[in-house]
């Protein structure tokens, strides 16, 4: 009955508009904002050593949910899950290569679904992983920046050519994984990306006999490796005061298949393919995390003022979200790829400025999962929600935040499964026959590091638990 329940009301809403009333500027607009292995280490999140001030300001605005978990927390996947709305399986969804156009070919991407429903729908950057993945659900080819992610290219060869020498056995030899030089914004492809924006945005505020609202995607690279950004951000950092993680180590007492040998990291130059990263090489990537982070708020930054400076911003949805989380050490481990609380909680800030029954500042603590983007939008926008979508409305809870939410967030990776409660995460391994074979459950309101698997002396909660994962997960 929900999937009607917007479109009836909005039926109601437009009277006797013609049957294209799809196209009638009063729909609100979307600017979708997708950033690459953003972990919810912004100040807006708490952590207030880092200097977000833009992403802080659009919370302040919007609402902030505080527990988002991605579907599966490696690029492809996730993306393709958020866009379709539909779970990741043990066939579906499974690795950063997943497109949505062939491992769900019968849903209706979100693009697509505003496309047909007179948006006009415009990709910049990284949105899907494949750039060719559903493309004809954009109105017009999707671009992405030419420009080099290394602006020292002889400092990058040199890189190459030392780390070939050092470990000839390495299957892949990419540049340092941080770069800090003098450069200006706009030499990244984040800066150029930005760039791109504001001048679509330029172009949607001028007079035109073209009245459709638009679905605008900005897809912004870092943080994800390798840690390039301009000098300037990383000067924002004390180097001395960055510390590393206190379980910077390998975890005991839980499956083998949990941890991993952060292996996207090992292909870069300097870092041994085997051995724990050195404390020194940590603090440094650590550091460069925390300028990429900075970076890219200053061009999501770039992006809001010229929203406001159109007047754009007042009937236009903006919707910002990090694709997973990400390990800086914690574990042991560097990158996404698990079933820890570090590579499945993600940022997830929204504001709808056309709604007043939504509270500036508003903070979401119940549980939402990216499957829910989709069906918000369509809510807020007043589309119907396809049939295939999986997810459900936040829409409800971002109008009063105090109501329970859904009961659970579940995420997978490869062979493992998680699921969490609000409290506890409990996940689980099983090999190809579908047999358990390991599983681990950590309880946040005491261990929120996630360093005591308590699945054995809580059986009962992690049985519990388990019942509910079987019950909800992807099946196919």
């Amino acid at each position: 009955m929900r999937r009607f329940v917007a479109f009836f009301v909005f039926g109601l809403w437009a009277g006797s508009l013609p049957c294209t009333f799809a196209a009638e500027p009063t729909r609100p607009n979307v600017l979708f904002i997708a950033i690459d292995d953003l972990r919810p280490e912004l100040a807006c999140y708490g952590r207030q050593h880092i200097q977000s001030p833009n992403m802080d300001r659009l919370a302040q605005e919007g609402v902030l949910f505080e527990h988002a978990y991605c579907m599966v927390p490696t690029c492809g996947a996730s993306r393709a899950s958020l866009m379709t709305g539909v779970r990741p399986s043990r066939q579906r969804f499974v690795t950063y290569l997943a497109r949505a156009d062939e491992d769900a070919p019968q849903a209706l991407p979100l693009h697509t679904h505003f496309k047909n429903s007179g948006y006009r729908t415009v990709s910049l950057g990284k949105v899907f992983h494949h750039k060719t993945d559903h493309v004809d659900g954009w109105s017009e080819p999707p671009w992405r920046s030419a420009k080099s992610g290394y602006r020292d290219l002889e400092a990058r060869s040199a890189a190459i050519t030392e780390d070939r020498q050092q470990w000839p056995q390495k299957s892949r030899h990419r540049g340092a994984p941080f770069e800090s030089f003098a450069a200006a914004d706009d030499e990244y492809p984040d800066g150029d990306c930005a760039t791109k924006a504001i001048r679509r945005l330029t172009d949607f505020a001028k007079p035109s006999d073209d009245s459709r609202p638009f679905f605008l995607a900005v897809g912004f690279l870092k943080p994800h490796l390798p840690f390039n950004a301009p000098k300037r951000y990383w000067d924002l950092y004390d180097r001395e005061q960055i510390q590393l993680p206190s379980n910077y180590r390998i975890p005991t007492g839980v499956p083998p298949e949990a941890p991993h040998n952060s292996g996207e990291l090992r292909s870069y130059a300097g870092i041994h393919p085997k051995l724990p990263v050195d404390h020194e090489t940590a603090t440094t990537l650590i550091h460069g995390y925390y300028a990429c982070v900075s970076f890219v708020d200053a061009q999501v930054g770039r992006v809001l003022d010229a929203l406001q400076e159109t007047g754009l911003d007042k009937n236009t949805i903006v919707v910002l979200w990090g694709d997973h989380g990400w390990q800086l050490g914690e574990h042991g481990m560097w990158n996404k790829h698990s079933c820890f609380d570090t590579s499945l909680h993600t940022p997830l800030i929204l504001r709808a400025p056309m709604d007043d029954d939504i509270a500036a500042g508003t903070r979401v603590r119940s549980l939402v999962e990216f499957i829910d983007i989709y069906p918000t939008l369509c809510d807020l926008c007043q589309l119907e929600i396809p049939e295939h979508v999986e997810g459900e409305s936040a829409l409800a809870v971002m109008r009063e935040p105090s109501l329970p939410g859904k009961p659970f967030a579940i995420s997978r990776y490869k062979r493992g499964d998680s699921i969490h409660d609000g409290r506890y995460r409990y996940s689980e391994y099983s090999d190809k026959t579908g047999a358990v074979t390991g599983a681990m459950m950590f309880d946040h309101r005491t261990d929120p590091s996630e360093d005591k698997n308590v699945v054995s002396e809580k059986s009962e909660t992690a049985n519990g638990l388990a019942t509910a994962l079987h019950d909800r997960m992807g099946k196919d």
